[in-house]
């Protein structure tokens, strides 16, 4: 911690997933002064979201991959002198000057506790992982339709299962582990309905040759799927959820190369639940505020551009993880260190020697991960094609119930090219979720179907939902300093 309320802590770490732990103990071992902040109430971030310990969940790793890492992790953790700030919810960072930032935060388990606080640190690391993509189809507001992603979480934060018979459907190779884990845990799972294939790999010879772990992972949740005998569909999708006040069924239809339905291949199968999700996006809200430069990866979204040591185009910011892109768990734990390393050379105004062969490691290790990350974002990328799933009645935006006949009416009728104009002309992107449910599918009609998300990250200066009495706050007395 700072000597004083007064002085800044040398690192604010934003998030405490994989690659912010790692980014955090590597710097605090290295004798900076360390604050991590995230808006959950437990360390672990997504991927090692586990139950509350009100539950007593005897063993918790059990619904977890490689669960000894984070046992690590937070050993050292705890064993180090940083600061946990938990259920703290960022909405911006401000450079103070004089090489100084300022990170405001709402603390609360929504962000509800309306208490302003600000961390002040010398430098940021920027760790704040991605959120699914999610594409609209008739019928996907159903209740019982939840994100791939989420039916995982409510099983390890709630040992709980979205319902008892699961067809887990999109594209991606989360689906596969959402799968076996809903199997594992007694869920009947009739199918995983993959839109894309998987010899999209087979171009990257190198990334998969140099990616063994990756390729033993995907034979484990292979070996489960037929254990429990869940059948994979590739070139298939769910294009229509039927029931009303439940999930009674689902249609899968394959589609071709471009995601276009096929006629005559429709099959209707029996369920309660549909887990779905098309990947994973970047969070990098915060980052794009501060000015950051992005760039486009294989799957058309947008990731940070980052230096050799992980920081960003702006000097001070650092970041690691899914922000630089969707590569999974060892990928960020890799990057967060390299961060962790290079945050502490440049705060002690020393070269990168006494650790330079342990970066040189990192930054092999990265590198390769990060081919068959690229390869992964190639062989999984959405196709245009998914808006032939569309009716004119499907909710695209729905916070504020904009549907696709709406778009499209806006798109042909008023002119709009851009998914910032549909919004000014339907108001879709501008409900609670500010887009990040919605913003691919409106980003792509907009364009007029040509891709499946958008290609640019748009700049906004609140990062989440933020109370007028906070922003009202901000130069009184009464916002609080983290450590006070």
């Amino acid at each position: 911690m700072p000597s004083s309320a007064s002085e800044p802590y040398d690192l604010a770490v934003i998030g405490a997933g994989c690659a912010g732990l790692a980014g955090a103990v590597t710097a605090a071992e290295r004798g900076l002064s360390v604050a991590v902040l995230d808006a959950s109430a437990q360390i672990g971030g997504q991927f090692y979201r586990h139950p509350a310990p009100a539950l007593r969940a005897e063993r918790p790793q059990a619904l977890h991959h490689d669960w000894a890492a984070f046992a690590d992790l937070r050993r050292r953790l705890e064993a180090s002198d940083a600061e946990s700030l938990l259920g703290h919810h960022v909405w911006t960072v401000v450079s103070e000057g004089d090489g100084v930032w300022a990170v405001h935060a709402l603390t609360g388990a929504d962000g509800d506790g309306r208490c302003p606080v600000r961390v002040r640190a010398r430098a940021i690391l920027l760790a704040t992982g991605a959120y699914e993509r999610q594409l609209p189809f008739p019928g996907w507001t159903v209740p019982g339709v939840v994100g791939a992603g989420g039916a995982q979480a409510m099983l390890k934060s709630g040992l709980a299962l979205p319902g008892r018979r699961i067809v887990v459907a999109g594209s991606g190779p989360l689906l596969l582990a959402v799968a076996s884990s809903l199997a594992a845990a007694g869920a009947r799972v009739p199918a995983v309905v993959e839109a894309s294939g998987y010899l999209g790999y087979v171009r990257h010879p190198r990334a998969l040759v140099g990616n063994p772990s990756k390729l033993a992972e995907a034979a484990v949740h292979g070996t489960a799927l037929l254990r429990h005998r869940v059948r994979l569909r590739t070139r298939s999708a769910v294009t229509r959820v039927h029931g009303t006040d439940r999930v009674e069924a689902v249609t899968v239809s394959r589609v071709d190369s471009r995601w276009r339905p096929v006629s005559g291949t429709s099959r209707r199968i029996a369920c309660d639940a549909l887990a779905v999700g098309h990947g994973l996006v970047p969070q990098i809200e915060l980052a794009t505020s501060l000015g950051c430069a992005t760039r486009e990866t294989p799957d058309a979204s947008c990731a940070l551009v980052l230096d050799d040591l992980q920081q960003t185009s702006v000097p001070g910011i650092w970041a690691a993880g899914e922000t630089g892109g969707i590569g999974g768990a060892q990928l960020a734990r890799a990057e967060g260190e390299l961060a962790g390393l290079a945050v502490a050379a440049r705060l002690r105004g020393t070269p990168l020697l006494t650790d330079a062969r342990r970066a040189r490691e990192l930054r092999r290790r990265r590198d390769r991960m990060r081919a068959f990350a690229d390869a992964m974002a190639a062989a999984h990328a959405p196709a245009p094609g998914w808006t032939d799933w569309l009716t004119g009645d499907t909710d695209v935006c729905r916070c504020e119930e904009v549907t696709a006949g709406r778009i499209q009416e806006a798109v042909t009728d008023f002119g709009a090219r851009d998914a910032r104009t549909v919004k000014l002309l339907t108001r879709a992107g501008m409900g609670w979720c500010q887009g990040r449910v919605c913003g691919a599918a409106v980003a792509c009609l907009a364009a007029g179907g040509d891709g499946g998300v958008p290609r640019s990250a748009e700049r906004r200066p609140l990062a989440v939902p933020v109370p007028l009495g906070a922003l009202a706050s901000l130069d009184e007395p009464g916002e609080s300093e983290a450590g006070d």
